[in-house]
């Protein structure tokens, strides 16, 4: 095994191959250790997120070095039988790659099992394995646009695409089974451990494929509610987000400055880990049937308040607000910081997602964005007081002209990238651009990250803060939307403390990252002993 830094609470175990990874990932699931918090399995990877009050790091290495890798679990041997017409756009140059026909590209596609070795990218997506043995390169450059429901092999993997997204797989067909459906008990049709086999269905039917059902907001509204008059740029449900569902392909997701979020819930009294709304660069205007008190935290933003009567007053950040029917309140443009957090006594009347009311803008799962027009419930509670009013933002909010720095942990894949390319990442300031979104800060300097590694990357498990690196040297700094797995390598990610403030950092701001450590392996203490090992289990 090969330990690499990730975070301060996370990081990377190297194995040597697909099944070596899955016989660490079912020993840990069948002796867990205390304090890991989340397992994300990749091609030849294990990313392990662990909570470092409850086990320090090397304590983590020295136990999972122990771990005996000579056999693997079996584990739910559910079989899935999914039909495919093959009428691909890549399917005569996968026969071409691997100098057979179509035909026979077919034939053998449909020969075997499957088995869906872990799943990530997106939710539902399963990376699978066997079958016919396959070993085809991803396309050099990658489509903008695939359509939900393509069937497609990369390296020694098959998958299905759960929706339409950019993709670099190569396209042998499509199928007309929905990979990911809320409507359904369980969501995803794949997860790890199903065995699925591929049936040829003839012919694509004229007309095509009926497109999947796209997911609406259906909530019924009592009488209490908010009555939005502009959502603003985007105004979206977060809570802390919905953690234990990687094995279908789903992140966490929740709010990008969390500290915002409890702050706002504690000024109201409620818990928490209530569900707020996100605004972002404000503009969000709504009129309130009923009476509450809400509270807005976050960026600096310019709140006004017109009664009923006509009325109006300005109201503070991290202060109580009190509502009365027909109030009218609208968010002005930020003057420090991007994110507004709108916290309402009660809590917000939505049935959660997955557990979560918070919306994957990656995933779209949860509650759908805000539009002019919609009823927010609320539960409203008329005894009680707000609960704090010494709230405070627990950072300086960063402004468009601010240089903003942001601590980072080096690796894992800091070797795949030159010496000029680590001094370039802290030595040059990086822009923040306009196609930044909750899914990733995408960064623009004056000179690219040249990497000194040029092979394929196998796909592997990402984390919130990670800095990956496409081919263009342009980094990404991945946020909670960010996808499970990745293929690029991450050079570094941004310490978890400054997680909060990364969420915070505008359009046009620039980022200067400084390395809190050098990169280094991480070393297993061979002394450690196998009783200690079980001891911490």
């Amino acid at each position: 095994m090969r330990f690499l830094p990730v975070n301060l609470d996370a990081l990377l175990v190297e194995l040597a191959n697909l099944d070596e990874t899955l016989a660490l990932f079912t020993a840990l699931q069948a002796e867990p250790i205390a304090g890991v918090e989340e397992m994300i399995p990749a091609a030849r990877t294990l990313l392990i997120r662990y909570r470092p009050s409850a086990i320090d790091r090397q304590t983590l290495v020295d136990a999972i070095a122990q771990r005996d890798l000579s056999q693997r679990q079996a584990q739910d041997s559910r079989r899935v039988e999914i039909p495919v017409y093959y009428n691909g756009e890549d399917l005569d140059e996968v026969a071409a790659l691997l100098g057979i026909s179509r035909e026979e590209v077919i034939q053998r596609h449909t020969s075997a099992d499957y088995e869906v070795a872990f799943c990530g990218f997106a939710p539902g997506f399963g990376y699978l394995t066997g079958g016919a043995g396959f070993l085809v390169p991803r396309r050099p450059t990658p489509r903008t646009r695939i359509p939900a429901g393509a069937v497609a092999l990369a390296g020694e993997f098959s998958g299905v695409y759960p929706k339409a997204s950019p993709g670099g797989w190569q396209i042998i067909g499509v199928t007309p089974l929905q990979m990911w459906d809320l409507a359904r008990p369980e969501p995803a049709l794949l997860r790890p451990g199903y065995k699925v086999r591929f049936r040829d269905a003839g012919a694509l039917p004229p007309g095509g494929l009926p497109a999947p059902r796209q997911p609406e907001n259906t909530v019924a509204v009592g009488p209490h509610y908010l009555e939005v008059l502009s959502p603003g740029l985007q105004t979206v449900l977060q809570d802390l987000g919905r953690a234990g569902h990687s094995d279908q392909g789903v992140s966490e997701s929740g709010a990008l400055d969390r500290s915002a979020l409890r702050a706002a819930n504690r000024v109201v009294g409620n818990d928490s880990a209530c569900a707020c709304l996100e605004v972002v660069l404000g503009g969000l205007s709504f009129v309130c049937h009923g009476r509450t008190i809400i509270a807005i935290t976050g960026a600096q933003t310019p709140i006004r308040v017109t009664s009923a009567c006509g009325l109006q007053w300005q109201a503070d950040n991290y202060q109580p607000i009190e509502l009365d029917r027909g109030d009218r309140v609208s968010l002005g443009a930020p003057q420090a910081g991007l994110r507004s957090y709108l916290a309402i006594r009660g809590g917000f009347q939505v049935d959660p997602v997955l557990g979560s009311l918070s919306y994957d803008s990656l995933a779209q799962i949860g509650p759908l964005p805000l539009k002019a027009g919609d009823r927010l419930g609320f539960n409203e509670v008329s005894g009680g007081s707000s609960v704090s009013v010494t709230e405070n933002p627990t950072f300086a909010l960063p402004t468009t002209i601010d240089v903003v720095t942001l601590d980072v942990v080096m690796g894992p894949r800091s070797d795949w990238f030159t010496e000029a390319a680590i001094e370039l990442l802290s030595n040059q300031p990086w822009r923040v651009t306009a196609q930044s979104n909750r899914v990733g800060i995408r960064l623009e300097g004056d000179v690219a990250l040249q990497r000194c590694k040029h092979d394929e990357l196998p796909s592997e498990g990402t984390s919130v803060g990670a800095i990956q690196v496409p081919a263009n040297g342009q980094p990404v700094l991945f946020l909670a939307d960010h996808p499970l797995t990745g293929g690029y390598p991450v050079i570094a990610s941004v310490a978890s403390y400054h997680l909060d403030l990364a969420g915070q950092i505008p359009i046009n701001a620039k980022i200067r990252f400084n390395p809190i450590r050098k990169f280094a392996e991480l070393q297993a203490n061979t002394s450690f002993s196998t009783a200690a090992a079980k001891d911490i289990s």
